[in-house]
């Protein structure tokens, strides 16, 4: 039993090392996110006030950002709260930064992000697939250490037909 025992670690252990790793990111473009941050948000869901925190997790490795908006009863549906997370990690074997997007309404979200060259604007852009929406998440960074936030859908079959579905700003309340 001891031999098996010890074989199955062995085989385990040399799977593990002949997996290809992820390169090192290099995470300093990214540093303006970290911290705990509130804000306010309008769009197809209403006017919401909302908390979310950017760190790195797994001895840096990989950038969490957890989000958690609540929007107010209206006339015509009753109060509610969104949350998500996004894991941001280096695309292995490859130059690219991916992220998955998971929230309390069962959605997953594969997304590739890139900022653009003046650093001040992150985009996370979703896979394009033909017979689903298509999603786009920026980050801007704005006066006074503040964040301008955008949320924008491109309908099934329209891959760059984005229009916007949530907008808002936030501000730091707790740095990293």
């Amino acid at each position: 039993m001891n031999r098996v025992w010890t074989l199955c670690v062995v085989t385990l252990l040399l799977c593990c090392a002949a997996q290809p790793k992820a390169e090192a990111a290099n995470w300093d473009s990214w540093r303006f996110l970290l911290g705990k941050w509130t804000g306010k948000a309008s769009g197809q869901p209403g006017e919401g006030t909302g908390t979310f925190s950017f760190r790195f997790e797994l001895q840096g490795k990989i950038l969490v950002r957890r989000n958690r908006d609540d929007f107010p009863a209206t006339k015509e549906r009753a109060a509610f709260s969104h949350e998500d997370l996004l894991v941001i990690y280096p695309e292995t074997g490859g130059p690219r930064t991916r992220a998955i997007y998971f929230d309390n309404e069962g959605h997953v979200i594969h997304y590739t992000a890139e900022f653009f060259e003046d650093k001040n604007t992150l985009i996370f852009l979703s896979d394009p697939a033909p017979s689903a929406p298509r999603f786009r998440l920026s980050y801007t960074k704005g006066e006074n250490g503040s964040l301008v936030i955008g949320f924008a859908i491109a309908p099934p079959g329209k891959p760059e037909a984005f229009s916007t579905h949530v907008e808002g700003a936030a501000r730091r309340q707790q740095a990293p």
